[in-house]
């Protein structure tokens, strides 16, 4: 009798280890596609200030001006890296294009990847890129000097929504990261 719960006992304990260990697997495989998948997420949401990025340029452009104010930052980078002009006062709808620039000031190589957000974080999803410098490695030789330009609009159904249709100002952040994965 005993050698007969000894095998249940043993049989049971492996189904245990077989079942945490696929826990773990599944946890792992989590973990990985967590970053990605809150990416995508924020992309066809608008969280977290995220602008949208289309390929639609024929919207209504409204008579409602907004500001657009231009930050710019480098993290862990010896660049100069700013806006060609810190506000742009544009209509609601317009596609506008803007320019950075980025200047390597060091004498050695250097990559960089720059991350945006946009402020007030609900005025995310309606600020829509159609070109951006963004996710892209970008490596400055010694001294190079780069434009960057940026085309976007504001979706006019900004005027739409309660909480923004008043909204006067966005801000739009850049901030360059040194990327030595290359």
């Amino acid at each position: 009798m005993s050698v007969i719960n000894k095998n249940n006992s043993d049989q049971a304990n492996n189904r245990l280890a077989i079942k945490l260990f696929g826990i773990v697997i599944v946890m792992v495989g989590l973990a990985y596609a967590s970053v990605p998948l809150y990416d995508l997420f924020c992309r066809v949401t608008g969280f977290g200030g995220t602008p949208q990025i289309s390929e639609n340029e024929n919207l209504f452009i409204t008579d409602q001006n907004i500001s657009v104010r231009l930050d710019a930052n480098s993290n862990g980078l010896n660049w100069d890296f700013y806006p060609e002009q810190n506000v742009h006062t544009i209509k609601i709808g317009e596609n506008r294009v803007i320019n950075y620039f980025a200047k390597n000031l060091s004498d050695k190589d250097i990559t960089g990847t720059a991350l945006f957000n946009v402020t007030p974080e609900q005025a995310g999803q309606y600020f829509t890129k159609i070109e951006c410098f963004c996710f892209h490695d970008l490596k400055l030789s010694p001294s190079e000097e780069i434009k960057l330009p940026v085309s976007f609009y504001i979706d006019p159904e900004i005027t739409n929504d309660e909480f923004l249709k008043d909204l006067s100002e966005v801000t739009l952040s850049y901030t360059f990261f040194r990327n030595d994965d290359k």
